[in-house]
């Protein structure tokens, strides 16, 4: 058996699957890519097949089965299985899901964007496999299905002997700066002690501008974040503060916290990335370097720390800490994702999907900036919110929530 985590990482051409396998090659002796998946990018899945030796792949786009490149992979692929372990090659959101059962799989990197990964979450956990999650839509949208199934599989690895002795069971870790900052935090603590949890906002690109300096916004600009390399969905999300309002609702559901126990507040330096406050009144920050590497490799450590994937920060030139209070007035996007998460039930859901259709259309110049807003407060208005059953029920209310938004930009 192999001393090595073995890993599958969905959405491997993104920016959290890039830098995740950045983390790979840096401990090739504790981490071994067993599958890899992505959307479109077929001659980077190649690339990516090559170097680490995979046997296991999937691209999401089926149209793109017969391109010259998924038939070089293909051949590639056929060469290198062999009787005892025969190699894959996918297409469908189907064949991306499927990769998450491997029998060799030990934690699967869910980095896929937007709803799209729910599902590809769900099914990790059902296969009892440890869950790193980088994609905020499925606590978001499906976190009370996600928390009962992780809760499951931390009872699973506490039985089998793979927990750690003390601390979390690790069946699911977050990668995210902000979340992975509160983990940390916890670490050691008592949960009926903490009184508040602090999630960090860098306050985007438009950071003290007026809604009427917003309105002519172009995607260019949006796209131009102050501290954090990202995709271009998540840095939309980060300019409106929608990004932060996705965090406050994943907080709630990682950490078992009241709505009116997590705040937002705008450190600039993004050299915070998050806050723990208890009851005594002290309060224990994560701080660290602005790179997405040190909460990957992290989650895929746990329980222990390996050497730093990057240059430590030095305290010495950091210069001043700033902190204040977010515009929720003018940023409308934050309030509105803190009214679906209180709301619970399918109001998350519909918020998020009408966000994705929203973001698109901006990207695409079908809208204005401020119409994202406009957009998502519409349709939560025109939504009855029902308790969470099920995923079709979700993708039902996720399909009825983008065909109301796509409507709404189309009628403007």
């Amino acid at each position: 058996m192999s001393s090595r985590k073995r890993i599958v990482v969905l959405g491997s051409s993104g920016s959290i699957g890039g830098q995740t396998l950045d983390v790979v090659r840096r401990h090739a002796d504790r981490l071994e890519v067993v599958g890899l998946a992505l959307g479109t990018r077929v001659d980077v899945l190649e690339a990516q097949v090559r170097e680490f030796g995979v046997l296991h792949a999937a691209v999401g786009d089926e149209n793109l089965r017969e391109a010259p490149a998924a038939r070089s992979l293909a051949a590639h692929l056929a060469l290198a299985g062999d009787a005892e372990s025969a190699a894959t090659l996918g297409f469908g959101q189907d064949a991306v899901v499927d990769l998450v059962r491997l029998p060799e799989a030990d934690v699967v990197v869910n980095a896929l964007v937007g709803a799209a990964g729910l599902r590809a979450s769900y099914e990790t956990l059902r296969a009892g496999k440890v869950l790193a999650l980088a994609n905020k839509e499925s606590l978001v949208v499906g976190g009370d299905l996600i928390m009962p199934l992780a809760a499951q599989v931390d009872a699973q690895r506490r039985a089998n002997g793979l927990a750690p002795k003390t601390g979390p069971a690790g069946a699911l870790m977050p990668i995210d700066s902000e979340h992975g900052a509160i983990y940390q935090c916890l670490l050691g603590e008592r949960a009926d002690e903490v009184t508040r949890l602090w999630v960090t906002a860098s306050g985007g690109p438009f950071r003290g501008r007026t809604k009427e300096e917003l309105v002519d916004i172009t995607p260019a600009q949006a796209l131009a974040h102050p501290t954090w390399n990202m995709g271009a969905k998540i840095s939309i999300d980060s300019s409106t503060l929608m990004n932060k309002g996705l965090e406050v609702i994943e907080a709630h559901h990682l950490f078992d916290m009241p709505y009116d126990r997590i705040e937002v507040v705008v450190q600039p330096q993004s050299a915070i990335h998050s806050m723990v406050e208890f009851s005594d009144g002290s309060v224990k920050a994560h701080l660290g370097t602005t790179d997405m590497r040190i909460p990957i490799q992290f989650a895929l450590s746990y329980p222990d720390r390996w050497d730093a994937p990057v240059r430590p920060m030095d305290f010495r030139t950091l210069g001043s800490l700033e902190f204040a209070a977010p515009d929720a007035d003018t940023f409308r996007c934050l309030a509105l994702a803190r009214e679906a998460g209180r709301a619970g039930g399918t109001l998350p859901c519909v918020m998020n999907a009408a966000n994705e259709i929203a973001v698109a259309a901006f990207l695409a110049e079908r809208c204005a900036y401020l119409d994202i807003a406009g957009c998502v407060e519409a349709v939560m208005e025109a939504h009855e919110t029902r308790p969470v059953e099920s995923l079709e029920q979700l993708e039902e209310t996720d399909g009825w929530a983008r065909r109301t938004a796509d409507a709404w930009i189309n009628a403007r």
